[in-house]
């Protein structure tokens, strides 16, 4: 469903991805895993077009999209769900779903998608009157990732959706994922420094280090490798 080959991008004069190359295939979750500082998000945001390619080919459901705007990409069906809780504070948990729903594909599904955003995060319905502001972390994480599925994505890209959780939070959040390619069918690239929580629900692993693809496989394939886990995710 994605293709990503030898991707260069970086901030101004910096440079911080150098070739890595990925494929996701359709209907499994792939994870990008590493350190913190190595690549992982710029990866993301410029395969989302945030961040502008240098160099190298991005192809999405056999299309080349390398230098799509971002906003093309997401009404193909691409969404990114960025590090952090980027929520509209000040307005309700049920406002800032229906932001999600705005693409003229999405609108004539806002209640199914609705439904089904229930479904994944039975909380969202009982605070939905409630500010989003207000939220606890995890609660506020729910809403972000619930907010992208709004937009009836094919593929959704998650970055770090487990940081600063509580331990049974993370574990409920690796559930949803599952979920959400169980039973929706989405195809999901996950970027994590949870490395054990990762590898436990994904299909395929890719490892990123210093902005290079330094080991791939399954995860049976990466728990086996002792050098790998030691080496770049500190297992």
């Amino acid at each position: 469903m994605l293709q990503v080959s030898e991707l260069e991008s970086g901030y101004g004069p910096m440079q911080v991805l150098w070739k890595p190359s990925i494929r996701v295939r359709k209907g499994t979750i792939t994870s990008l895993l590493g350190p913190n500082g190595v690549g992982k998000s710029t990866f993301l945001m410029t395969v989302f077009g945030s961040v502008t390619p240098w160099s190298g080919k991005i192809i999405y459901e056999g299309e080349e999209v390398t230098h799509l705007p971002t906003h093309i990409k997401v009404d193909k069906g691409l969404t990114l769900v960025p590090e952090g809780k980027h929520l509209f504070g000040g307005m309700t948990v049920y406002e800032n779903l229906m932001m999600g729903a705005y693409l003229k594909r999405a609108q004539q599904y806002r209640e199914e998608s609705l439904e089904l955003v229930y479904s994944l995060f039975p909380r969202l319905k009982e605070r939905g009157k409630q500010l989003a502001g207000s939220l606890s972390g995890g609660e506020q994480q729910m809403v972000t990732v619930a907010r992208a599925l709004m937009s009836k994505p094919k593929m959704i890209m998650l970055d770090e959706p487990s940081q600063g959780l509580a331990p049974l939070l993370v574990q409920h959040v690796f559930e949803t994922i599952q979920k959400m390619k169980a039973q929706v069918g989405l195809t999901i690239l996950l970027v994590e420094q949870n490395a054990d929580a990762s590898l436990a629900a994904t299909d395929y692993v890719y490892v990123m280090h210093e902005g290079r693809i330094k080991a791939e496989g399954t995860p049976e394939d990466i728990k086996s490798s002792d050098e790998i886990r030691e080496a770049y995710l500190g297992l």
